[in-house]
């Protein structure tokens, strides 16, 4: 083959193989996140592993190959997962056609994306949230995110990415990644500013100092064993253990709070809409783009829409 013909092949995509095209995807700005780009990783993995491994050609995939592998380990699943996995290996898929003009496979349309029924009850009611909040029995770490995750009212893998040394205490806030690769800050208040001191305070007898100065804010447990250790950067630097993830925050919080970490996001957002907060208040708040997407997450919650009843209530007759 000539060096043109060569040329041709490769940006056809027909010399790439699967693995190849997943790295350079994950590398992109659409994955900037470190936690949305572990979560899309295990989608499109697990899409290649079943489609037969990395060293296949990327343009040898048909369509209904990709719809078997989504419906294999995720057919039987809740539509948001589902819908979270096809996701990701069709975003995938997509930068392969339109940024890399490689021949790839398409998510199939017998693959769509299933309906989510909308839970109007999501959003928990402020004094109850105060109350679950204030619980004695929840372990420091998992309290400090729960009020995090509120007060900021960011999305859960955005706070777990947080670390130390970016926290800015005194006014308090810090910059993070979200889920559009943009560089922004969070605030939150008093609770969780009363919490963090606490949350980073080493043992007396550690050798690195009263406080933690570096590393992941959210620790997980334990230290992790060596076939699965992370990355430098997901490691702290003065225990050695790991940055908690997001699967094991749904288990604790759903044991703790009876919540998807979402519903605290939600939850805030509704909030203040019920005190009138303007909308583009609110979209800066939970940093949403478009208004519509922002109007979702602020409909009004069950005890603001019983309070406002009384006032279609028809005066009395008096005899």
């Amino acid at each position: 083959m000539s060096a043109a013909g060569a040329k041709v092949t490769a940006i056809r995509g027909a010399a790439i193989n699967l693995g190849d095209a997943a790295d350079e995807f994950l590398c992109t700005h659409r994955v900037a996140n470190d936690n949305t780009r572990r979560a899309y990783a295990s989608a499109i993995d697990r899409t290649i592993t079943a489609v037969g491994g990395r060293d296949r050609l990327l343009a040898d995939v048909a369509d209904s190959d990709i719809g078997d592998a989504l419906t294999s380990p995720w057919g039987g699943c809740a539509p948001a997962t589902w819908n979270r996995n096809r996701a990701a290996v069709s975003s995938w898929l997509t930068w392969c056609t339109t940024k890399k003009r490689w021949t790839a496979p398409s998510v199939p349309p017998d693959a769509e994306r299933r309906r989510e029924n909308v839970d109007h009850t999501k959003a928990v009611t402020k004094t109850k949230l105060e109350r679950l909040l204030s619980r004695r029995d929840i372990p420091l770490r998992d309290k400090t995110l729960y009020r995090m995750l509120y007060e900021t009212a960011a999305r859960a893998a955005e706070i777990l990415s947080l670390n130390v040394e970016n926290l800015d205490l005194e006014n308090p806030r810090a910059p993070l990644t979200s889920k559009g690769g943009d560089a922004e800050w969070v605030n939150w208040d008093a609770g969780t500013a009363r919490l963090l001191p606490r949350l980073l305070r080493l043992p007396d007898d550690h050798p690195d100092g009263p406080v933690r100065t570096r590393g992941p804010l959210f620790l997980a447990d334990r230290k992790p064993v060596p076939a699965r250790r992370p990355g430098p950067e997901h490691i702290c630097p003065h225990t050695g253990r790991p940055r908690l993830g997001y699967d094991r925050v749904r288990v604790l919080m759903e044991r703790h709070l009876g919540l998807d970490p979402h519903q605290l996001r939600h939850s805030a957002a509704t909030h203040l809409g019920e005190q009138k907060v303007p909308l583009q208040l609110i979209m800066a708040k939970t940093r949403h783009k478009n208004p519509r997407t922002a109007m979702r997450y602020t409909q009004p919650g069950g005890e603001a829409v019983a309070e406002i009843t009384g006032i279609l209530a028809l005066p009395r007759r008096t005899h």
